[in-house]
């Protein structure tokens, strides 16, 4: 009988790097491995990075990274597409190699095409950063260019509304952010 086997960050490190083409993450122990994502992907991504970006160097209130690693235990670590960390946590929150080893107070998802890929954003990653007590988790769709957020309430994470084009994201943890869902699929 072969025991039931748990990834943990210590394997990820024993990963061949294969120049960027693939992301390794591990939720609960188990190992998921992802191909590099669309243009559109990255774009959508890039997009909400630059805004988050250009607010956070006029509050000087936190910083924005793109795909950091997370770590948020041996068994629980994700390479999200962007979040957003405030100074505070950001002051204790880095191990040596540069990974976050706090949760960001925003996570933010671009969906990848495939219902493996969407269930992983929706369902695992949901419950994962409710779990670590991020407070707002953003879903976006380059395809269908709307964004579901979700925001922490009674201990999980829970959808506040779905943003369509015309509208305006904003974030009780930003205050003062605001950005036009048209600029993020342009």
């Amino acid at each position: 009988m072969v025991a039931n086997l748990r990834w943990t960050t210590r394997d990820l490190e024993a990963m061949p790097d294969d120049g960027g083409w693939k992301r390794y993450e591990i939720i609960d122990g188990e190992l998921s491995v992802t191909q590099a994502p669309h243009i559109r992907h990255q774009g959508a991504g890039g997009n909400i990075h630059f805004a988050l970006e250009g607010w956070s160097r006029q509050s000087q209130l936190g910083k924005p990274f793109q795909t950091p690693g997370v770590i948020f235990s041996p068994y629980d670590a994700v390479i999200p597409d962007v979040v957003w960390v405030s100074q505070q946590r950001l002051e204790n929150g880095l191990d040596e190699a540069g990974h976050l080893i706090v949760a960001p107070e925003l996570m933010v998802e671009v969906l990848s095409s495939g219902a493996l890929n969407e269930q992983r954003d929706k369902e695992v990653k949901l419950k994962l950063y409710s779990r670590y007590g991020v407070k707002e988790y953003w879903i976006v769709s380059w395809q269908l260019k709307t964004i579901e957020v979700y925001r922490h309430a009674d201990g999980q994470l829970q959808l506040i509304g779905t943003l369509i084009e015309g509208d305006i994201l904003t974030s009780p943890p930003l205050p003062g952010f605001g950005l036009s869902v048209s600029e993020i699929f342009q």
